[in-house]
């Protein structure tokens, strides 16, 4: 088999010449500058074979550089980046991935009470949501949502069967107040007692200091009610002493019949 005709770049003037030294030392694209130095080399009178040993690539790529840069000049030493495959899940699935992701498993039928990124994985393909998806898409996924990973705090709720209906109605008084009468909100804050603080002190591993959680109480605790005038936003105050756990609840009815009422600080 005969030799391959040696192909070499065009006449290659002197601010040409300058230009492809320039971007050889200043180029931070790889492929621009692995380009740009094919096309020097091969100005400078290198045959492609010897610019393809020098570059560890092949004499066709070479050839190629060679050809596009005699055709379109220094356009073709910039890498021409595809947009790369389509999306396979659209936004409309994204956005039923992150509502998933929030919601409690056992209220969509699963057996446990919190999602790991594999088990919501194998949920979706399941459930017909997506036909395949991998665990790492998952999480990209909940992290350009603004889902992460947390702890989950307490809450509490009533167990009164009627709480709706009353809830309902407490706040129609706040919307519609009676026009002979005031509404008044009164809660309740306690027990008020002393609980040790945590500090900081130097101790050796595994043996910190020690501080009761609770104390005796001899004469009982102490609540504060208070009473919150929704007419003029102010609100009363008052103490009451509960022994034995008995409700603090009737020395609410002071602070709600006090005189005017005064802000609360």
């Amino acid at each position: 088999m005969g030799r391959r005709p040696e192909v070499f770049v065009r006449q290659v003037s002197m601010a040409e010449g300058q230009r492809l030294q320039r971007i050889t030392r200043t180029a931070k694209d790889p492929v621009k500058l692995r380009r740009a130095i094919v096309v020097l080399m091969s100005a400078q009178g290198q045959p492609a074979p010897d610019i393809a040993h020098l570059l560890k690539t092949s004499e066709d790529y070479v050839r190629d550089v060679i050809h596009a840069f005699n055709e379109r000049g220094f356009d073709a030493l910039d890498p021409k980046w595809s947009g790369g495959a389509p999306r396979r899940i659209d936004e409309q699935t994204r956005d039923w991935i992150c509502v998933i992701a929030r919601c409690d498993p056992r209220f969509l039928g699963q057996p446990f009470s919190c999602w790991s990124l594999t088990k919501l994985r194998d949920y979706l393909v399941a459930a017909g949501h997506v036909t395949t998806i991998s665990v790492e898409t998952v999480r990209r996924i909940l992290h350009e949502r603004g889902i992460s990973w947390q702890a989950t705090t307490t809450w509490k709720a009533s167990t009164d069967p009627d709480f709706t209906t009353k809830m309902r109605r407490i706040l129609d008084l706040y919307d519609h107040p009676p026009a002979d009468g005031r509404v008044l909100g009164v809660d309740e804050f306690g027990p008020l007692n002393l609980q040790p603080r945590p500090g900081r002190t130097w101790r050796t591993v595994a043996h910190p200091v020690r501080l009761r959680a609770t104390y005796t109480r001899d004469q009982g605790v102490r609540h504060m009610i208070a009473a919150l005038d929704l007419t003029n936003a102010a609100c009363t105050t008052a103490s009451a002493t509960a022994n034995r756990g008995a409700s603090s609840w009737p020395s609410s009815r002071p602070c709600a019949a006090a005189g005017p009422p005064r802000s609360c600080t």
